[in-house]
């Protein structure tokens, strides 16, 4: 049978404890929980009315969105690049 490399650690968000899997290391599902975390807190400034789960909704677009723009950036930074390069 094959090794088990899961590593199972406990997060805070929001107010609630979570369970997480993963392959990484157990700081950088911290990490993840703490960014989500602060992102829920921050929309919950703004928004003081949203209950949990519509909160939850609005944090996973928001990140979902920096995810896209970054990546985005991150491809354009690698085409002039490679126009450098070329």
């Amino acid at each position: 049978m094959a090794e088990d490399h899961r590593i199972r650690t406990s997060v805070k968000i929001y107010g609630y404890t979570y369970k997480l899997v993963g392959t990484e290391t157990s700081a950088h599902m911290q990490l993840v929980a703490s960014m989500v975390d602060e992102k829920m807190r921050e929309i919950h400034a703004m928004n003081p009315s949203l209950d949990s789960s519509k909160l939850a909704v609005l944090t996973a677009v928001n990140m979902v969105h920096d995810n896209l723009k970054l990546k985005e950036h991150v491809e354009q930074l690698e085409n002039e690049l490679r126009k450098l390069k070329g």
